[in-house]
């Protein structure tokens, strides 16, 4: 069930003092928020991991080589098992999610599958875990100002470098995020 303030297809920046090391000056793509909770995909965390490593995994006999050095990145400490792929709208998979007109997060390896034989789509990022929250969980969060939110572009989430999302994501909306106080306060 909707929630009329959805926090869908909003970046959420971890403020600097964040002190949950699972989340860290990072950056999350909430994909889905409703009464239930929502889910998120941290998008600036790489791990020690590459799409040829995770293709190799999957058994996949001769991947498209010129993603084979793309990193997967960590989506965030829950299921970190599960694979999850933030795309570009384009070919139809089996379960997919749309975030926006822009994106989506698809859950079934046939994207994996589409990508190895270079037919997937023209943009995207595979994340291995996500982000989640149980129902008010990120609401209160947010009231103790653990998060910045602002509208999610395309272009933070495929092309500006991982290192540069937090700064640039905060920059949407005019923050210089480097120049806030880790110690929070309310007046």
């Amino acid at each position: 069930m909707e929630i009329k303030d959805s926090l869908c297809n909003q970046l959420l920046i971890a403020m600097p003092g964040m002190s949950d090391p699972n989340f860290n000056s990072t950056v999350t793509l909430i994909c889905e928020h409703n009464t239930e909770g929502a889910l998120g995909i941290v998008i600036n965390r790489p791990l020690d991991m590459q799409l040829g490593g995770l293709f190799e995994q999957l058994a996949i006999a001769e991947p498209d080589v010129s993603l084979a050095g793309h990193p997967v990145l960590n989506g965030g400490p829950v299921a970190t098992e599960r694979g999850f792929v933030l795309h570009n709208p384009g070919p139809e998979f089996e379960s997919s999610v749309s975030v926006s007109p822009d994106v989506q997060l698809t859950l079934s390896r046939d994207v994996i599958d589409a990508m190895a034989e270079g037919s997937g789509p023209e943009k995207s990022l595979v994340a291995l875990g996500y982000a989640g929250w149980e129902s008010g969980q990120l609401e209160a969060e947010m009231l103790a100002n653990a998060w910045l939110t602002v509208p999610a572009e395309s272009d933070v989430i495929f092309d500006v470098p991982f290192a540069d999302r937090w700064r640039v994501a905060a920059n949407i909306i005019g923050i210089d995020i480097s120049q806030i106080s880790p110690d929070a306060g309310h007046a």
